[in-house]
C-alpha cells in the first residue's frame, strides 16, 4: 500500500521508521519527538540505551526489544498488533533503522500486510560522514561493516579494489589499524581515505590523507582507535586510467608467478612506462611475503 503523511499525529495501524541521533540528542527532530511521544509502542536494539532517549524527551512510551537475536520472533507478533490497530515507532541504536541495523524483515512483513510503513528522516553516519569527507559525494557505495577477520577484509576489499564510486564502511575502533594497512596494501598506500569518528559527539574528529598516511597516524594516536568510525576511501581512478592499470597488473601477476617481486617491478615500469611507487604497492599486496632477495633500495 502506497502511503504518505502530511502530519505530525500518529495513524492507527502504520509503522513508522524513525531516525534517531547518532550522539548529538538535539539532532532528534519534532516530528521525531512528537512520533515517539504519540505511537502505542516503541520498538529497539537496546531498552535500556533508548530509555534515556526517552526520558530526555519526556516520553513515556511502552518499549519492547527488536534486534538481531530476535527479530524474526518478533515480526508476527508485531504484524498482529498492527493489524490490531496499534502504531509502533522502528528504531535503533543510534541513527536511521536498517542501515547496518535490525528492522528489514518487519518493514517488509508490514508493507506485505498492507500496513502504512512512513520514514520519519534524520541522522545518519553514512550520510554524516560524507558531507563532511571532501571526497566526491555524486556517486557513492556503502559496504557496511567489515569482516571481523583479516582474510575475509582483504577479499571484500579486493572485491570493490576497481570501484570508481566513493566506498564507506562502518569499522570497529579495535580494527582500524589493521584494516588501514590492509586497504593500503589493497588499493595503495596513495589512495585518498577520510576516517570520520565519533561523529556529532563530543570527540568528534575528521583525519584526511592517503591511506598509508592514515595507517601511520592509526599507529601512533591512540584516539583513532577509540569511538564509532566511519571509513571512507577515494574511488578508483578515471576508466582511461583503470584500463591502462589493469593491463600492468595482469603482467605483474604474471611476473610475480617467477620472478621476485624486485625483479618484477622492473620489467612492467619498463614495459608499460609506469610510476615504480603504485606498481611496488600492488606488487607487495599481491605477493605480501616477497622475502629479504625481493626488496627494492629505494636510496
Amino acid at each position: 500500500m502506497a502511503s504518505s503523511s502530511h502530519s505530525s499525529a500518529v495513524v492507527p495501524g502504520t509503522l513508522y521508521v524513525v531516525a534517531t541521533p547518532i550522539g548529538h540528542l538535539d539532532d532528534l527532530s519534532p516530528r521525531a519527538r512528537s512520533v515517539l511521544s504519540g505511537v502505542d509502542l516503541i520498538v529497539c536494539e537496546d531498552t535500556r540505551h533508548t530509555q534515556k532517549l526517552l526520558n530526555a524527551i519526556g516520553a513515556r512510551t511502552p518499549m519492547r526489544s527488536f534486534h538481531d537475536h530476535n527479530e524474526r520472533q518478533r515480526v508476527d507478533e508485531l504484524i498482529q498488533r498492527l493489524t490490531r490497530g496499534s502504531s509502533i515507532a522502528l528504531v535503533s541504536d543510534a541513527g536511521t533503522p536498517l542501515i547496518s541495523d535490525p528492522g528489514f524483515r518487519l518493514v517488509q512483513a508490514a508493507q506485505e500486510a498492507s500496513h502504512p510503513v512512513i520514514a520519519v528522516p534524520g541522522p545518519s553516519a553514512v550520510i554524516a560522514a560524507l558531507s563532511i569527507a571532501g571526497l566526491a559525494t555524486d556517486r557513492f557505495v556503502f559496504e557496511g561493516f567489515l569482516p571481523a577477520t583479516d582474510s575475509k577484509v582483504k577479499q571484500q576489499l579486493e572485491r570493490v579494489r576497481l570501484e570508481e564510486r566513493t566506498l564507506v564502511f562502518y569499522e570497529a575502533p579495535h580494527r582500524i589499524k589493521n584494516t588501514l594497512k590492509i586497504a593500503s596494501e589493497c588499493f595503495g598506500g596513495h589512495r585518498q581515505a577520510v576516517i570520520a569518528r565519533e561523529l556529532t559527539k563530543r570527540f568528534e574528529s575528521v583525519v584526511r590523507g592517503t591511506l598509508l598516511e592514515l595507517q601511520n597516524k592509526a599507529a601512533t594516536d591512540a584516539n583513532l582507535s577509540r569511538g564509532e568510525i566511519v571509513l571512507l576511501i577515494a574511488g578508483h581512478v578515471a576508466e582511461a586510467e583503470s584500463s591502462a592499470a589493469a593491463e600492468w597488473e595482469g603482467a605483474l601477476t604474471l611476473f610475480l608467478t617467477e620472478l621476485p617481486v624486485r625483479v618484477a617491478v622492473d620489467w612492467v615500469c619498463k614495459l608499460y612506462n609506469v610510476k615504480r611507487n603504485p606498481v611496488y604497492e600492488r606488487a607487495l599486496a599481491l605477493k605480501p611475503n616477497p622475502g629479504a632477495s625481493s626488496v627494492i633500495n629505494e636510496s
